[in-house]
């Protein structure tokens, strides 16, 4: 298995690790309630998905 002849720089090293850095996720609103969710998700607020309701949401 081949070794590397040089050690990398550290510029070298940061710029490829320079896109491993977490993202904010994509939130989309919800068509019943209009809260934030992720898409192609069930609402985790309203318990439903492309207008049907999927899960049942225990009101507090």
């Amino acid at each position: 298995m081949p070794n590397p002849k040089r050690r990398h720089s550290k510029r070298r090293t940061s710029t490829r690790r320079a896109h491993d850095g977490l993202a904010k996720p994509i939130l989309s609103e919800c068509s019943n309630c209009h809260e934030p969710k992720l898409p192609h998700r069930v609402c985790p607020h309203c318990g439903k998905y492309k207008g049907r309701e999927v899960m049942e949401v225990a009101a507090e």
